[in-house]
């Protein structure tokens, strides 16, 4: 056990601020952010935003690929229940939904080890590399089979949302009037969706897909944590579990502005592309 003197503990004491008021310590904290120093982590002995940006490019990556195929794939099931609307493919697709979206993320995390690891043994059980390997003869496909569970799983919690979404989108514009009269002149099936109705439906799904940056940010803590994957979402989880508050509170900090970023680039996409926001018109 380590024993700490007095003077030590008056030194860190200062060192750390302790002992001054807890206003003056939120100023002082707040002062170092706006000039961009977050202080050192206490785990990693290295300044917080360099543990952040390491450990983000790893989080990024895996966060990207699953957004995009949970995009893809959530946005074609949403138009395919939308225009099939009471049957049961439509059926079938929002019970796959429900089941979802009231699915927890370690739990899928945990059946795709045991399915594709365990018993399979196409992937590796964890990591973002193989063990015992230097990085410079990590080839492109090692870190690809080291990403491709984490990445399905954060993929198949995000298409549930933009799935039902896009469907309730789909169905009312095939209601809409300009529908009934595209039909009137012997335009149906697909072809009338992608003239008519894809643009009115992709709108909305890509603001809420966006959106869904929080949800994003944090399903991947959970998959980081199931798959051992050095990312952002561990550093977090391992920042509380060891009260690595400077490290904490700069990942919090940083995930916030993340979000605010992906909320920000959907209303500046969606005023780009809509005519009728640009032209200041009533949706």
């Amino acid at each position: 056990m380590m024993v700490v003197s007095e003077e030590q503990k008056e030194r860190l004491a200062e060192y750390f601020g302790v002992n001054e008021s807890k206003t003056q310590q939120f100023l002082n904290w707040l002062n170092m952010f706006l000039h961009g120093d977050l202080g050192t982590s206490l785990l990693y002995r290295q300044e917080v935003i360099a543990v952040i940006q390491e450990r983000f490019l790893a989080s990024f990556a895996l966060m990207a690929i699953s957004w995009i195929v949970s995009g893809i794939f959530g946005y074609a099931l949403g138009v395919i229940a939308g225009m099939n609307k009471g049957t049961m493919i439509d059926k079938a697709i929002k019970s796959f939904c429900f089941i979802l979206a009231s699915t927890p993320a370690f739990w899928i995390g945990i059946l795709l080890l045991i399915v594709f690891s365990l018993w399979l043994g196409w992937f590796p059980i964890g990591l973002s590399m193989p063990i015992g390997m230097l990085a410079e003869e990590v080839t492109v496909w090692d870190r690809l089979k080291h990403i491709i569970l984490p990445a399905l799983t954060l993929s198949i919690i995000g298409v549930s949302n933009i799935t039902l979404h896009t469907r309730q989108k789909v169905m009312d514009v095939l209601e809409s009037e300009f529908i009934r009269f595209a039909r009137a002149k012997g335009e149906e099936g697909f072809r009338l969706f992608a003239r008519h109705g894809l643009r009115n439906t992709l709108f909305p799904a890509i603001s809420v897909h966006f959106a869904s940056f929080g949800e994003l940010f944090g399903g991947v803590i959970l998959a980081e944590q199931v798959f051992t994957y050095p990312g952002l979402g561990q550093a977090i989880v391992q920042a509380g579990l060891n009260s690595d508050v400077p490290l904490l509170l700069g990942i919090v900090a940083f995930s916030a502005l993340f979000v605010f970023i992906g909320n920000l680039l959907a209303d500046l996409l969606y005023y780009f592309i809509d005519l009728r926001i640009k032209n200041g018109e009533t949706i």
